[in-house]
C-alpha cells in the first residue's frame, strides 16, 4: 500500500498574520470594484483573472503589442504594466466598456466589423482601445496619426485597420463614412 508524503506542518507559533488590506477602489467600465489582494497585481489579471473581462489580451511582458491597451483616463495605457495600486481614483475602459448603455456597437467597433478588421481577433482589442485614444486626440487622423498606433497584427489587417479608423472618424463627426 502506498502512502502519500506529506510535508511537515510549520510550527504555528513561528506563523505571524499579515494585517488585513486595506483595500484598492477601481473604476472599471462605470462600475465600482474593491480590491483586496496583492497591491501590486497587474491590472491585466485582475481584469482577466478576477473580473473575467478577458477581452483585454496579453502582449508580453512590457505591454509590447499593444494587445493589452486599456483606456486609463481616457488615455491608452498597458494593462500588463499597470499594477493595481496605481489605478485609485482614475477610471479605466476596457474593451467591454466601449459598447453603448443599450448594447449596440461604438462607432468605432461598428466600422472594425464594417471594414471586416478583425482577423483571427486576438489585436482587435488592443487596436480598438488605441484607437479610441487616438479618435479623443485627433478627430480626423491622419495616415501618419494612425502609424503611431502601436499594435501589431500578424494577420496582416493594418489596411483594413486603417479605413476602419478613418470610417470611425467620419461616423462620429455626423459625417458619412
Amino acid at each position: 500500500m502506498l502512502q502519500a508524503h506529506v510535508p511537515p506542518h510549520a510550527d504555528p507559533g513561528n506563523v505571524t498574520p499579515e494585517p488585513a488590506r486595506a483595500g484598492i477602489d477601481v473604476q472599471i467600465n462605470g462600475e465600482h470594484f474593491h480590491h483586496t489582494g496583492d497591491p501590486d497585481m497587474p491590472l491585466l489579471w485582475y481584469l482577466r483573472d478576477v473580473l473575467k473581462l478577458d477581452g483585454t489580451r496579453y502582449g508580453g511582458e512590457h505591454g509590447e503589442g499593444g494587445a493589452d491597451l486599456v483606456l486609463v483616463n481616457g488615455k491608452a495605457r498597458s494593462a500588463v504594466t499597470l499594477p493595481m495600486h496605481k489605478l485609485t481614483g482614475h477610471p479605466i475602459t476596457t474593451v467591454e466598456g466601449l459598447a453603448q448603455a443599450d448594447g449596440s456597437l461604438h462607432p468605432l467597433q461598428q466600422a472594425f466589423v464594417d471594414e471586416d478588421a478583425i482577423g483571427c481577433g486576438y489585436c482587435t482589442s488592443g487596436w480598438l482601445i488605441a484607437s479610441m485614444d487616438l479618435l479623443h486626440r485627433h478627430r480626423d487622423p491622419s495616415d501618419s496619426d494612425i502609424d503611431t498606433l502601436p499594435n501589431l497584427c500578424r494577420c496582416g489587417c493594418q489596411t483594413r485597420v486603417r479605413r476602419a479608423i478613418k470610417r470611425a472618424a467620419a461616423a462620429m463627426k455626423g459625417a458619412k463614412a
